[in-house]
């Protein structure tokens, strides 16, 4: 998981967010390196009625210790 925010607004460019800055990244293996990321997160991510379930699963074993 990314520590810090990024945005991939078109295909040349990259915007990642830090605590103090943006940066703007226009270098095809910074560019790939985070559409791989948004990629893998995009993947695994849930919406809807699976989110619902998910969290309301995570709650049902917080509240049972």
């Amino acid at each position: 998981m990314p520590a810090s925010g990024f945005r991939v607004p078109v295909d040349r460019l990259v915007g990642a967010e830090d605590w103090h800055a943006e940066q703007l990244l226009d270098d095809a293996d910074n560019i790939a390196l985070y559409k791989k990321v948004w990629k893998t997160l995009s993947e695994s991510a849930v919406s809807g009625t699976d989110a619902h379930n998910l969290i309301s699963s995570a709650r049902r074993s917080l509240n049972s210790r």
